[in-house]
């Protein structure tokens, strides 16, 4: 058997492995190429029934991705897998703010989790539009109550926090609301699902 080690010919020698063994056809089939992207980073074809797509009629989820954006993720994890070229290219930063020293002492004083806080001081920022959550269902418990409340507004959410207390409820509040989200509904999820999501729409640009 001949191996193929080009990395771009790998990635579409799987991508079409991948649509090969798909047993049903998707039930957002424009949003593919999203699906597909995570499958690969997972080999878990599960994937294909439980990304939910909460997106308005027409709307390119990729089109919140402008200039002077900011994305904020989580985790480090999910931060160490977003395509750098791409987010330097369409000249949007992405952060994570869980080791931000101001978060850790607040949380120690409050008995909260870092989560929470590091979410809340990235919610006031105006510039960060897009909210990416791969571990944490704290944070987004958090903004769905911001939201709640009025004080936020994000122009999309990715929502896989991964886990059993807590990831599947937050997934499931999320779409109690009128923003667009690409969620990952029960109990799987986690970093690398989140920044495979983004990564998908960073390639759309």
């Amino acid at each position: 058997m001949k191996i193929e080690w080009n990395p771009e010919k790998i990635e579409e020698k799987s991508f079409q492995i991948i649509r090969s063994e798909l047993e049903k056809p998707l039930v957002n089939p424009e949003m593919e190429d999203v699906v597909l992207r995570v499958i690969h980073t997972t080999a878990d074809f599960s994937y294909a029934d439980i990304i939910h797509f909460n997106l308005p009629k027409d709307m390119q989820p990729q089109d919140v991705l402008k200039p002077g954006k900011k994305i904020y993720t989580d985790t480090r994890m999910a931060l160490s897998g977003i395509n750098k070229r791409k987010l330097k290219e369409l000249e949007i930063e992405a952060y994570c703010l869980v080791d931000d020293p101001e978060v850790a002492s607040l949380a120690k004083a409050q008995g909260r989790t870092r989560s929470a806080l590091a979410l809340e001081k990235a919610a006031a920022d105006p510039d960060t539009s897009i909210f990416v959550f791969g571990n944490a269902p704290t944070a987004l418990f958090r903004l769905c109550q911001l939201m709640e409340e009025g004080k936020a507004n994000p122009d999309l959410i990715i929502g896989a926090p991964v886990g059993f207390v807590g990831a599947a409820e937050s997934k499931e509040m999320l779409l109690e609301y009128d923003v667009p989200s690409i969620s990952v509904q029960g109990r799987k999820g986690g970093s690398t699902v989140a920044a495979a999501i983004v990564n998908a729409l960073l390639k759309r640009k």
